[in-house]
């Protein structure tokens, strides 16, 4: 094999954004290390990196216009957040009322959304970096020299971030749709095990796996539409925009056939055990998935997209097979043969869809509804809103908040017991580790412990092996790249990192091996703070609001049900509130695999509904499955006799998601033994088929396969629910009696 060019490999590098992010840093932080080297004062090098590393912290995807109102925004916070610290650092009682209101307050503008949350959280650590520039630097410059330094910093980090922007537009739409590709094709791999042709194997811990790996598409396609839409703007769209739009609309389009399903596996894979109709569909699916993969890297290396043929002979294949099992005539097989020309048809309009992305400016006639909605507030009444409904014990940022702050003023009072002098790394830590969730919080908190450990050996390494301090400004701005590079991926390497910079940069003013103790112990009691906050402070347990998020997940679907059945009346119309529903469906599904992830990241005690709760996700990702293949089939159904019963039988299971919804939600009983969805069921079953169309059995077929859930998604939701009932009882028998 021919290696790769030098050119090749900066190509393939280029077309990441975790280079790019990174190249970005390197060239604030170096360049602010060469300024500073060439004039002789290494002593700004600390607040001008920390003001680098607290902007670089803030940033998120945007235009250039957006991303400068966002800096200006930001480097106001920072500039608020360095005076505030410089004025009150002198007065301890002051200084913590200050800290506490302001944790508080710049953690509730995560209600707002995810610009403001990044612009909140860097604020605090901007606010951290400040008392300790304030610390390191007692006795030297005026009030004004920490929070100038530190915003010049800042603000040169946030030019560079514009500009960045302005001349390389498209750049983050490209990697955000490369990304949502590749892992699409990793769920139509991972769909077509569904099909392996061999019985007795687990179908319910596969379709689990699928159920978490939907969480992760449907987080790529939310990534995607927002960096597509921020550069929208109120014009039409560009000729580059227009076309990463489109390709966005087939991944929309292409997620929703592969996350389709038409009949159980088992018992296809029962009928035909000996037909090798499951191979070809197996086969086919792995196929597209790999011709997703090859678009992500076409898209991400701005190369030319062939689908190839290879699929289409595989689908061929596939007809072939099915043409041989309907020759043999067998009357037991007539419903499973219908939704196995289902499947086929499906995924060849699947195929379809994705070789129309080698030339999608082709789809102007065929997109009827280029719209999205724009989450983001429109007024600041609105992000005041959105945050006044968060401010209740209930909600999920609220208890963060609190949790937060508590966590913070502890580690303000502790760090005064222990060496006031050198104590801030302990909030800073604290700051880092305490995460909103248990489970997120234990694996930061270990991680950090360990990158620390890591880090301090590998600074303490090259102190002795290069004493030149030009060598360690090098390798403190390799630290600084290794950071970024690492911090969303590996924790630990780039908390590693990170105290590596630190140790350099202190170095520079003489005083680095002062810092190894006090780094080491103030890690272990800020991350120590972090751990006791997440157990005993407003713990956000994810199993006592399991039922409410699996009540969204119920109430979604119905709503995706019954646009769905809205496109049988009129036609296939992609438009604004089909795709709303659609994707309202997925958000609520991916919602409800996370709190199951971050459940079983809990202790014990509190995860005991955690079989219940894995039971409920897969019927529920099963359910939003068969809704799939509902609307990946949706067109306009001709009149016929049995559209009656069909809009009956409809209302029926729309109405009894809603009452188990309901019941989830608190709102009603949920008992497991009314027998309603069970007599649904059968009575869809025993619906004649033989005088009605293709697309009236489908209909048929597919509410028959919703309606034999709603008995066990009825009873696997009563047992949530009287779990979550009995654990609130014994917390109440273990609270004190009233006096």
């Amino acid at each position: 094999m021919r290696p790769a060019s030098v050119p090749d490999t900066l190509r393939r590098l280029w077309a990441h954004d975790t280079f790019v992010y990174s190249l970005r840093v390197f060239i604030a932080l170096a360049s602010v290390m060469a300024l500073c080297w060439w004039h002789d004062r290494m002593d700004l090098v600390i607040p001008a990196f920390l003001g680098i590393i607290a902007c670089a912290l803030a940033e998120t995807d945007d235009n250039w216009r957006g991303r400068l109102l966002a800096q200006v925004v930001t480097l106001a916070c920072f500039a608020v957040a360095a005076v505030a610290v410089k004025a009150l650092f002198p007065h301890p009682w002051l200084f913590l009322a200050g800290m506490v209101l302001s944790t508080f307050c710049l953690t509730m503008l995560g209600a707002i959304g995810e610009r403001y949350r990044a612009i909140g959280y860097a604020t605090l650590i901007l606010a951290i970096y400040t008392t300790i520039g304030v610390e390191q630097g007692r006795g030297q410059g005026g009030f004004w020299h920490e929070p100038a330094l530190l915003m010049a910093g800042a603000a040169w980090y946030g030019l560079l971030s514009v500009m960045w922007a302005a001349l390389f537009v498209h750049q983050p739409v490209q990697q955000r749709l490369a990304r949502l590709y590749a892992v699409l094709g990793d769920y139509l791999v991972l769909k077509g095990s569904l099909f392996e042709p061999v019985r007795g194997i687990d179908l319910e811990a596969r379709r689990l796996e699928l159920a978490q790996l939907n969480g992760k598409v449907v987080g790529a396609l939310n990534a995607a539409k927002e960096s597509i839409f921020s550069r929208l703007g109120q014009s039409r769209p560009g000729r580059k925009t227009a076309r990463y739009l489109r390709l966005y609309f087939i991944a929309q389009d292409v997620h929703e056939r592969a996350s389709s399903s038409h009949y159980p596996y088992d018992e296809l894979a029962d009928a035909f055990f000996h037909s090798d109709i499951m191979f070809r569909c197996q086969r086919l699916l792995g196929l597209q998935g790999q011709a997703c993969r090859r678009l992500a890297r076409a898209i991400r290396m701005r190369l030319p997209f062939d689908a190839g043929d290879e699929a289409r002979q595989a689908r061929a294949d596939l007809d072939a097979s099915l043409e041989h099992l309907r020759r043999q005539g067998r009357p037991e097989w007539a419903r499973l043969l219908r939704s196995v020309n289902a499947l086929s048809a499906n995924l060849a309009e699947l195929d379809r869809r994705l070789g129309s992305a080698s030339n999608p400016d082709k789809l102007d006639e065929q997109q009827q509804d280029n719209s999205l909605l724009d989450r983001s507030p429109q007024s600041v009444g609105e992000a005041f809103d959105r945050v006044r409904l968060q401010l209740t014990p209930g909600a999920p940022v609220f208890r963060y908040a609190v949790r937060l702050t508590l966590a913070m003023a502890a580690g303000y009072g502790m760090l005064h017991l222990v060496h006031p002098q050198q104590g801030y790394w302990i909030v800073l830590t604290t700051l880092f580790v305490c995460a909103p969730s248990y489970g997120a919080t234990r694996t930061r908190l270990v991680q950090r412990v360990l990158g620390t450990v890591l880090g301090l050996l590998v600074g303490w390494v090259l102190f002795k092996l290069f004493s030149s301090l030009l060598v360690q400004a090098l390798f403190a701005v390799v630290a600084g790249v290794a950071f970024f590079a690492t911090r969303s991926t590996r924790y630990m390497i780039g908390t590693a990192a990170i105290t590596v910079l630190v140790l350099l940069c202190f170095n520079q003013i003489g005083n680095g091996y002062d810092l190894f103790v006090p780094r080491l112990v103030d890690t272990l009691i800020g991350a120590g703070i972090a751990g006791l906050a997440v157990l005993v402070v407003m713990p956000d347990w994810q199993g006592r609001r399991l039922t409410q998020v699996a009540a969204n997940a119920l109430a979604a679907n119905s709503r995706y049900l019954r646009e769905i059945m809205i496109q049988y009346e009129t036609g296939k119309r992609d438009d604004l509130a089909y795709r709303l529903a659609r994707r309202s469906a997925h958000n609520a599904d991916a919602a409800l695999s996370m709190a199951m992830s971050n459940m079983l990241a809990e202790p014990g005690h509190f995860r005991r509904d955690a079989d219940a709760g894995l039971r409920f996700l897969t019927l529920s990702h099963t359910l939003l499955n068969y809704l799939s293949g509902l609307g990946a089939h949706r067109e306009s159904l001709s009149d016929h006799a049995s559209d009656a019963q069909i809009a009956r039988m409809t209302m029926a299971v729309i109405e009894a998601l809603d009452g188990i919804a309901a019941g989830l939600a608190g709102k009603g009983g949920l008992d497991a033994g009314g027998g309603e969805e069970g007599a649904l069921a059968r009575a869809l079953e025993q619906l004649p088929e033989d005088d009605a169309d293709d697309g009236h059995r489908l209909v048929l077929t597919q509410l028959g396969l919703m309606a034999g859930l709603l008995e066990p998604l009825r009873r696997v939701g009563g047992r949530l629910v009287r779990l979550e009932t009995r654990e609130v009882e014994e917390e109440s028998a273990d609270q004190p009696a009233p006096v």
